[in-house]
Order: structure tokens, then sequence, then C-alpha cells
């Protein structure tokens, strides 16, 4: 390691392990809110400029929302589960054990999700029906999903470098990658859309074109030396040990990814039987709620290096306040965002719709979720404390939480119960129950926070190494 990287890096631990928290936690945070959002957009350009082709047609961008969930879980899986080690190890002093990381997770991830894809094209008919489309829907579906899969390698790769940023604390790299490559989108979009007359598959390749060069964007900074991390085929390292570790946070990552793509083709398939316009509700109004959700979502996964490096260095005490201020951050943001979309529901569907009935549904659908935001992101910043500490069994339940414990079976008895009113109303029951979960996680949590803060203080510290496990 060069003289300015070392110093890179100890300026970084320095920041991490002793830096004011009211500073800090924006500052690390606030960049990863903004790539979020930005993430978010995506996909909203898309249904923006794909809606004017009419309800079927926003349908199947909806429809692949179920795809793409799948390929960004297993990415997910592998970018935050590595994110989480990183933490903890750059939390240690183990920088070069950590740059083996990052660089044997992006190869292995991108390799896998190339399998994944090639595997999903072959069987195409059958998994564009089993997430919900319909006859009409199905064939644009089709189209948008071919492009997508041949992307995805990149979408993973980006994902990877994303969350390998986040976890060194360099979350202004990630949030320039995330920025530049939804703005080329957004030029993208209408151009192959529209001026190549490519209709919906013009939307997929104007997308994986952007993530190529978000792809791009994101590698730069580890490859010219402006991180604390290095990445590069010499430091691919494909250990077992490693792999264990990036599973232990990555599992329950993606089982949680996995299960809200799991709820989403439920939901999918339930709005199917009510006709494609209630399809391309629920896929408007989920797209919306995203967005303003993906703020705080921002906030989840940006203090949880703060979290991984204080768990690390053992600084207990630490952990539980950046906890704390981030939640009390947290629920100011999503109570000032849930009432502004709650106000302006309407004029955020008639962007995508004019459509009576889809406004009708989407209203009460946004409405009822804005209501319950601060429950649903007290749950995901509770998600990402057991993340960063590395609880991994902590943060399988609280992952499974929302979807297999509340969202999937609200939906199907609320629906069979109140047919098309009992699935508007489902997905802001299930955000009530997730909550009642995850405060049952979180005070023994606090506890064991205090109780090892308290036993530090009497006995000393017993090496940071053993912290990371």
């Amino acid at each position: 390691m060069n003289l300015d990287n070392k110093q890179r890096t100890e300026r970084r631990r320095t920041q991490m392990l002793e830096g004011n928290l009211l500073r800090l936690i924006p500052a690390i945070a606030l960049p990863q809110v903004v790539a979020m959002m930005i993430d978010s957009l995506y996909n909203m350009a898309d249904t923006y400029f794909v809606s004017r082709l009419g309800p079927a047609v926003t349908a199947a961008v909806g429809i692949n929302d179920s795809t793409m969930h799948i390929i960004r879980a297993l990415a997910l899986a592998f970018g935050m589960g590595a994110a989480s080690y990183i933490s903890r190890l750059l939390g240690a002093g183990r920088d070069r054990e950590a740059s083996q990381a990052a660089s044997t997770n992006l190869l292995t991830a991108m390799g896998f999700i190339a399998f994944i894809s090639a595997l999903f094209f072959v069987f195409l008919s059958p998994l564009m029906t089993f997430m919900g489309a319909t006859e009409s829907v199905k064939p644009h579906s089709m189209d948008y999903a071919k492009w997508t899969l041949l992307f995805a390698p990149f979408t993973a790769g980006t994902v990877c470098l994303s969350q390998t940023l986040r976890g060194e604390g360099s979350t202004t790299f990630a949030m320039l990658g995330s920025v530049s490559g939804c703005v080329i989108n957004v030029f993208l979009d209408p151009l192959f859309i529209y001026t190549f007359n490519l209709g919906v598959a013009g939307a997929a390749i104007a997308t994986g074109i952007s993530k190529i060069i978000s792809f791009s964007i994101l590698l730069y900074p580890f490859i010219s030396g402006k991180t604390v991390l290095s990445i590069s085929l010499r430091l691919f390292t494909p250990k077992k040990e490693l792999y264990a570790e990036i599973a232990r946070i990555g599992v329950p990552v993606g089982m949680r990814t996995s299960m809200m793509t799991l709820s989403i083709i439920v939901i999918n398939n339930m709005a199917a039987g009510f006709g494609d316009v209630a399809l391309a509700a629920v896929a408007v109004a989920n797209k919306s709620m995203r967005f303003v959700a993906s703020a705080v979502m921002g906030f989840g996964q940006g203090y949880q290096p703060i979290v991984g490096y204080c768990w690390g260095a053992k600084k207990y005490g630490r952990v539980k306040d950046v906890f704390l201020y981030t939640m009390a951050i947290g629920l100011s943001i999503s109570a000032v965002f849930g009432t502004l979309l709650a106000v302006f529901t309407r004029q955020v569907i008639s962007i995508f719709s004019g459509d009576a009935e889809m406004m009708g549904i989407g209203v009460i659908l946004i409405r009822s979720q804005s209501v319950v935001l601060p429950f649903h992101v007290t749950a995901l910043l509770v998600s990402g404390l057991f993340q960063g500490t590395g609880k991994a069994v902590r943060a399988a339940v609280m992952g499974l939480s929302r979807q297999i414990f509340s969202l999937i079976p609200c939906v199907v008895i609320m629906t069979l119960l109140f047919r098309l009113q009992g699935l508007i109303l489902a997905q802001a029951v299930a955000d009530v129950v997730s909550f009642g979960i995850a405060l049952v996680l979180t005070v023994p949590m606090i506890f064991e926070l205090n109780r090892l803060e308290k036993q530090k203080a009497g006995t000393g510290e017993t090496g940071m190494k053993e912290a990371v496990s």
C-alpha cells in the first residue's frame, strides 16, 4: 500500500470511529440516499416513457420488475454481504484482506449472474407467465426481458461496485456512478423507444447501455487508486473462508430481496385477475412508493459502514448511538415524504396515466402506504443494524418479516376476503405487522450493545480481529 493510500485509509478509519455523528451520518449516508433515489428513477423513467404506448406495455415493464428483482437480489446478496465484511475488516485494520474480498466478490458475482441470466433466457416464456403476465402483456414483457437479461452481468457489477464503495465509506463515488447512468438513461429512453421505433425493447436497451456506463464509472476509482480498497485480477482469491463471510450477511439479504420478488409476483398475479389496468396501476403505485422509500433505504445502507467500522473496532456504545441518530433522521424524512406523497398523489399518477380507473386504484394504494411509511422505514433501519454488525440470523428474520411473515399472507388473505380493495390495502397492513417484528428484535440488540460496552470497559480490549466474525 503506497503512502497516499495508507494516509487515506487512516483518515477514513479515524473519521468512522471518532467523527461527530451529527455530521458523519449525513455525510456518509446522503450520497447513498441520492444513489438509491437515482436507481429508482431508472425504472420510473422506463415506465414514464413506455406509458404512452398503453396500459399493456406499462404493465409489461411492471412485470419485469420481478425479473430485475431476482437479478438484484442475487447481486445484492454478493454486494451487501461483501460490504458488511469489508467494513468490519477495515475497522479491524485488515486492509489487504478487504481488497481481496472486494475483487473476488465482483468477479464471482458477475460470472454467477451471467449463468442465471442464460438459464432464464432458455425458459423465458414460462417465466413471464409465472411472473403474472396476461396474454396481452406477455409479448411486451418478453421483448423487454430479453435485453434486460443480456445486460444483467453489468447490472450485477454495478450493484457490487456501489456496495463495495459504500462498505469503505466512499458513498460519493457510488452516487456519481448511479447519477451518471440515470441521466444517460433518461436521454436514451426516448431515442430508442420513439426515434428508433423499438418500443418497449428500446427502453430495456437504453437502461442496459446506461448500466454499462455506470459500471465503468464505478470501476474507475478502484483502478486509479482513488479509493481505500483496490480491485484487480491479482487480488482474486476464491477461498472458502471468504465466501463464508460474504454469505453470512449476503444470504439473508438475498433471501429478503428474493422474497420481495416473490411478493411482487403474488401481487401481480392477484392484480392480473382484475385486468390490465389494475396491473398497470399496481406497477405505477409501487414504483412511486419505491422512489420515496429509497431515500430512507439510502440512509439504511449508508449508515451500515459506520456500524461495521465501529463493530469491528469494538466500539459498541458508538454502534448504538449511530443507530439511534439514524433512526431519528430516517423517521423525520419518512414523515415529510409520506405527507407530501399523500397530498400530491393524483399529480404523481397523472404523470404516467390519466385513466380514471387507474387513478382510483393508484390513489388508495399510494395514500395507504404513505400513512404507514414510518413503520416501513423502522423495519429497514433495524435490518441495516443487523447487517452492519454481522448478525446473520436476526438479519435473516428481518429480511423475511415483511415479505413472508407479513406481505404475502396479507395480500392473499385480504384479496380473497375483500377482492380488489383488499389487494390495495394489503401492503399498508403488512408494514404495520413488520414494524411489530422489528421492535421485538431491536430491544434485545440495544441491551446487548449496552452489555458489551460495559464488559469492554471493565475488562479492556480483547483484540479487534475477533470482532470481525
